[in-house]
């Protein structure tokens, strides 16, 4: 969903950043035991996690006048045109606050589309630093889905604005949007953890991702909802569940958007089945990971 930029060079900062927690993991060994101490290495090793960021972020927004700013054009931009063609030139259903709907559900699927697309070549794009040092491998995919997040934190601010002046009705439910979206950021991240494992076992792992998103994209509802499909749909029963509940990332983004639109409480299903998958990817992502940790450097 809009173009990557590449990560930069691993500067004289990063490799020092990198040095010192090398010193600090050497004594408490590479090996992982437990999910949670794959993920604990952020709070651990947090300096070096805050120079890798901020060499994700300068890499992304270099030579740019607006910045920020630009990450928010894409989803806005997106909304505008995919309101034209799906709202008012094909009918879009009786969806009511349609742009509203829209952007939360772009906010989400964008999230998740440009962290998984730019954590699969994490690994790949920081060979240089990754071969040099030896440092908990795992904060370079960790800081480009933190990358992406500043956006998508930016794009849930305003949806929680606009939703406060516009949705009377969905007021009382809006604050549960955000824990409900750090659910769904846990989400991403163990499967952007899970991709970018693979990738440097299986370098087709990328392009395999970046061929499934646009299919994934319109079977995901964002730009529909299950309700709103015809009554012939609806006789496809078994279909309807598989695309209701086989795709795990459509039951977060009507959990996430239902408390910024809907006017009532999130679907208890969908709120479990957030919860639930988020724990799963982050266990599966670190399982993954501390498959490939010591092939990693040799791969590459």
């Amino acid at each position: 969903m809009g173009p990557l930029v590449a990560a930069a060079p691993a500067s004289a900062t990063d490799v020092q950043a990198a040095a010192r927690g090398r010193a600090r993991y050497a004594k408490t060994g590479p090996a992982y035991t437990c999910a949670v101490a794959v993920y604990a290495d952020l709070v651990r090793y947090r300096e070096l996690f805050a120079n890798l960021f901020r060499r994700e972020f300068q890499a992304k927004y270099r030579s740019s006048l607006l910045g920020l700013a630009w990450s928010l054009v894409n989803p806005l931009a997106l909304m505008g045109v995919y309101f034209v063609v799906f709202k008012l030139l094909w009918g879009g259903g009786e969806i009511s606050y349609y742009p509203l709907y829209l952007l939360a559900g772009l906010a989400c699927w964008i999230f998740f589309a440009t962290s998984l697309q730019a954590a699969a070549r994490s690994f790949v794009d920081s060979a240089e630093l990754v071969k040099k040092v030896r440092f908990p491998r795992q904060l370079v995919p960790f800081s480009v889905v933190a990358t992406q997040l500043v956006t998508f934190a930016s794009m849930l601010a305003i949806l929680i604005v606009l939703s406060l002046a516009f949705v009377p009705r969905a007021r009382p439910y809006v604050a549960l949007s955000i824990p409900l979206a750090a659910l769904f950021v846990g989400l991403v991240v163990g499967v952007a953890l899970l991709v970018a494992s693979l990738n440097v076992l299986f370098r087709d792992v990328e392009h395999l991702l970046a061929a499934a998103l646009l299919p994934w994209f319109f079977l995901t509802p964002v730009l529909w909802r299950f309700a709103d499909l015809p009554e012939r749909v609806h006789r496809h029963h078994t279909l309807l569940e598989l695309l209701r509940w086989g795709n795990f990332v459509g039951p977060p983004i009507y959990a996430v958007r239902d408390a910024l639109w809907l006017g009532a409480a999130p679907r208890p299903a969908d709120v479990i089945y957030l919860a639930v998958a988020a724990a799963a990817s982050l266990a599966l992502g670190a399982f993954a990971f501390s498959r490939v940790d010591d092939r990693i450097a040799i791969e590459l």
